[in-house]
């Protein structure tokens, strides 16, 4: 686990690079605003609940990347591909992780890491132990962590199932719990730096 001059040099990274990044990439924020309320009614942004560290509810931000549900319309919060929710623009952002360019907001804030476990949201939250809660929830939720890595993929394996919100719960969330707590195991500042440049190749060079 982080010792308290890695958790405040985490701290520290997290701030740099979210303001940075936010700077840097303000043009194409813009740009992806305006292509998503022009192509599909509806907000720019999704706002989400999540669950952050100590168990704290807060919302996260990303491009809008589905049609606005209507007034009685419920769904699974889990998203397999070929969703009919998904808009055209909504499967390019998905593709290249564009939508989730807002989530720096939440990284400024505090509300996030760049590496961390990914927060879930509470309906789903419900499905940990006491213990995994405990230990998931004792550090700030990441952009990206080793399980997101290894579900770079996770709306074409959800497709294949019959039911894709039940094969979340019951093989997905299982298996990416035990890869959070592993993670938390042995966390370290250089291991972060290792899972982030890890996480770009994956992006810039997928499969």
């Amino acid at each position: 686990m982080y010792t308290r001059r890695e958790l405040a040099a985490k701290r520290a990274l997290d701030i740099a690079a979210a303001a940075a990044g936010l700077v840097a990439v303000a043009p194409l924020l813009g740009v992806i605003a305006l292509v998503v309320r022009k192509t599909s009614p509806g907000p720019a942004l999704f706002r989400q609940t999540r669950v952050g560290r100590d168990g704290e509810p807060f919302e996260m931000l990303k491009f809008r990347t589905m049609r606005v549900a209507t007034p009685g319309e419920t769904g699974p919060q889990v998203t397999a591909g070929g969703d009919s929710r998904i808009t055209r623009v909504g499967r390019v952002l998905r593709k290249t992780k564009l939508d989730e360019l807002p989530e720096l907001v939440n990284v400024l804030r505090g509300d996030m890491s760049l590496v961390g476990p990914r927060p879930e949201v509470p309906k789903y939250v419900a499905h940990y132990s006491a213990e995994e809660k405990a230990t998931v929830h004792s550090v700030r939720p990441g952009l990206t962590d080793p399980a997101t890595v290894r579900f770079r993929s996770e709306e074409e394996i959800l497709a294949r199932a019959e039911d894709p919100e039940r094969a979340y719960i019951d093989d997905v969330l299982p298996t990416k719990i035990r890869m959070y707590t592993d993670y938390l195991d042995t966390a370290s500042f250089l291991g972060d730096l290792r899972i982030l440049a890890g996480t770009l190749v994956v992006i810039v060079a997928p499969e």
